[in-house]
């Protein structure tokens, strides 16, 4: 069993394991209940709201590699918050980040917490950014924000963790090429304490 929080616990075949790539859970997660849904925002929407409909998870955990230049490359950043860095329709009088006409905030809070782990507000666009400059977020991605929408939607609860590959700036590409695999192995051991209910998520 997997202990959320005082009041709730779930066994890990009710957990929905979510990667954008097969190389970010590689052979760590191959007996878990795992959804590959590859890269940017419609294939994550569409490819979470089928499992959801066929697996019914109790829990979704998002894991994947991001960039960051706030973070350190290697660090592990739970994010609870997520824009979408992409939308910008101030030109027909919404907020940057706003969906018009969606009901949403630009700012989406939604997200469970890990214990010891650095708390961080994910910018999600379907684009791999190269020169990061926002103050309204610390992390980039390109899925986070979809599956956090959707899973709020569904209320099911929700863990996102980032695995901080590059820096989001002009040697993103590289850092990034040479990182990403080292992302299943930071959330193997990640997987090894939440079953052993040393790390406490609420």
């Amino acid at each position: 069993m997997i202990q959320i929080n005082q009041t709730a616990s779930f066994a890990v075949e009710e957990i929905l394991f979510c990667f954008a790539l097969e190389s970010e859970a590689a052979e760590v997660f191959k007996d878990h209940n795992v959804l590959i849904t590859g890269i940017g925002k419609v294939n994550a929407a569409y490819e979470l709201t089928k499992a959801i409909q066929k697996k019914k998870p109790s829990v979704i955990i998002n894991l994947g590699s991001a960039g960051s230049s706030c973070f350190q490359k290697g660090d592990v950043i739970c994010c609870t918050k997520f824009v979408q860095r992409d939308m910008d329709v101030r030109g027909l009088g919404f907020a940057l980040y706003e969906t018009p006409l969606s009901g949403l905030p630009p700012l989406l809070e939604y997200g469970l917490l890990m214990d010891n782990l650095q708390e961080g507000i994910c910018g999600t666009g379907d684009n791999f950014e190269m020169g990061h400059c926002s103050d309204s977020y610390n992390v980039v991605d390109m899925e986070g924000y979809a599956l956090a929408m959707i899973a709020m939607k569904e209320n099911i609860p929700f863990l996102s963790l980032k695995y901080i590959s590059d820096g989001a700036d002009d040697n993103a590409a590289e850092d990034w090429t040479i990182q990403v695999h080292k992302a299943a192995i930071a959330y193997g051991k990640i997987l090894g304490l939440i079953e052993e209910n040393k790390e406490a998520i609420s």
